[in-house]
């Protein structure tokens, strides 16, 4: 997984015009790794109708991107730097209801899969999947129905899951969380300093260590250790990802 330095050093962008072309699916993709972006966009672009207007290296891009380019469907990494795949699915629904987030992740969890679908994704494919399955899985969804991958069906009980999405969510720590104050935390988690949190976040560092005092007394954290260790069982930062020292203290 890219760290948040590369993120930031990471090419622009890139968007597309919107096609004309009424027919076609135009698809964004949002995933940090440049190479699965390129590949993807170079599959796709090869399959009769459908359309890759834009690409984005992590998920507050991906927000901006998807408001400004109205895609039909995103396909959507999970794990992601400076703003997580299902925090993003939750901002563009928002902004753009039209739109169907198709997670693609490496993560075959029950619990990555409620939070995907009580996010508002629309479907749910690993990235082992082939070609062909991932096509009918863009068609399914841009259709408006729900799609997993064939080896979600196999290890996970989706029904189980789907009624469990459909479920009133109990109010945690997390769900009291602003959606600034969510960035903040993935943030503190990747081992940024308050000052490189404000420079990205174009905010002051009073301003941060205010979102981090109240994201402490949300979540009953003592100190930035506890921040990490929940954001990483949250899931919203990967081993890979998260800060250093903390990291090896998980795996080990």
């Amino acid at each position: 997984m890219t760290t948040h330095d590369r993120s930031r050093d990471a090419a622009p962008v890139t968007r597309a015009r919107p096609s004309r072309t009424g027919h076609r699916i135009r698809i964004l993709v949002a995933d940090d790794h440049a190479l699965l972006r390129q590949a993807l966009r170079m599959m796709l672009e090869s399959q009769e109708g459908l359309e890759v207007v834009g690409e984005a290296t992590n998920g507050r891009d991906a927000v901006d991107c998807a408001e400004q380019l109205m895609p039909d469907v995103v396909l959507m990494d999970m794990v992601m730097p400076g703003l997580n795949g299902i925090d993003a699915t939750r901002q563009i629904l928002k902004r753009s209801p039209s739109t169907k987030v198709l997670i693609l992740t490496a993560y075959l969890e029950d619990e990555r899969l409620l939070q995907a679908l009580r996010a508002g994704a629309s479907g749910y494919v690993v990235k082992n999947s082939d070609m062909e399955e991932l096509l009918l899985a863009i068609q399914s969804v841009r259709r408006g129905n729900t799609y997993f991958s064939t080896s979600v069906s196999d290890e996970i009980a989706v029904n189980e899951v789907l009624l469990q999405a459909k479920q009133p969510e109990g109010k945690t720590g997390y769900d009291l969380l602003t959606n600034r104050e969510r960035e903040v935390l993935q943030l503190i988690a990747e081992g940024l300093s308050n000052q490189a949190i404000a420079e990205q976040l174009v905010i002051s560092v009073k301003t941060v260590e205010a979102h981090r005092a109240h994201i402490m007394t949300k979540l009953h954290a003592k100190n930035r250790t506890d921040l990490i260790r929940y954001a990483i069982k949250r899931g919203l930062v990967g081993l890979e990802s998260a800060s250093h020292d903390e990291a090896k203290l998980q795996a080990g």
